[in-house]
């Protein structure tokens, strides 16, 4: 929320809000990297236990999903400060086309998501072209 004078309001009471956190839904700090035989994703999610994510691979896009209970503060009479976002969370990434579905892996430990999705081995192909034969320009010696 803004003023007349383009002064962000709604930041200025509450303080910065993490751009994480899109209407119902955070999103999770994600990681993801390439080494030589798989695509490595990391995904910060300290608070949730493994029975409550969710993790699937569609087409071409690895989705992560799940839910952070609340921290459960007993007797709060003044809050001072909340920033660790809690609630259902959602995170879809995209993947190359070059990842094999059968070989992914998921491991929660440390409140750190690892995802491991095997790359499929190159395999190239000659390919024969069908047409025409090449008509040569020939010369006639006379």
């Amino acid at each position: 929320m803004r003023d007349r004078s383009g002064s962000d309001l709604f930041g200025e009471f509450f303080g910065d809000f993490p751009d994480r956190v899109r209407g119902d839904f955070w999103q999770p700090d994600v990681d993801v990297f390439e080494t030589e035989h798989d695509l490595q994703v990391l995904v910060e999610l300290a608070g949730v236990p493994s029975e409550d994510l969710r993790v699937t691979v569609d087409a071409n896009v690895l989705r992560i999903s799940g839910e952070r209970a609340p921290s459960s503060a007993a007797e709060v009479t003044r809050l001072h400060q909340m920033e660790i976002a809690s609630g259902p969370f959602e995170r879809r990434i995209a993947l190359p086309a070059s990842i094999d579905r059968e070989r992914v892996s998921a491991r929660l430990a440390d409140g750190v998501l690892s995802v491991t999705l095997g790359k499929r081995q190159p395999q190239h192909r000659r390919v024969e072209v069908e047409g025409e034969p090449s008509k040569a320009l020939r010369v006639d010696d006379e």
